[in-house]
């Protein structure tokens, strides 16, 4: 399991098997689990997302794909615990939702 601070400084948790649903639903996430940790540490951009979740954002000029934005959701549950949903790469960043922070 990895813990990465979030940009509000809270823990979150990758879990192994968290990981593995990741890969299963986007296979083009396999190789950047270190981009992963990197985007919750460091973000362009956090949106809100859907339920309570944080939508974590980092453009990234190459990835398997192309020119993408990676983003990770995540909920912070607590000041001291968070966890992650899932990871994916997208063309661009929604329009629709609210952002709660931009470097």
């Amino acid at each position: 399991m990895l813990i990465v601070h979030s940009h509000n400084g809270i823990p979150i948790r990758l879990t192994e098997e968290q990981w593995q649903h990741v890969m299963h639903r986007h296979p083009d996430m396999e190789t950047q689990r270190e981009r992963v940790v990197e985007t919750l540490a460091e973000p362009d951009i956090i949106q809100e997302g859907d339920f309570g979740t944080l939508l974590a954002a980092r453009l990234y000029p190459e990835t398997p794909l192309t020119r993408k934005y990676l983003v990770v959701v995540y909920r912070e549950t607590s000041s001291e615990d968070g966890f992650v949903l899932t990871a994916y790469l997208a063309s661009q960043l929604s329009v629709r939702r609210n952002t709660l922070w931009k470097r």
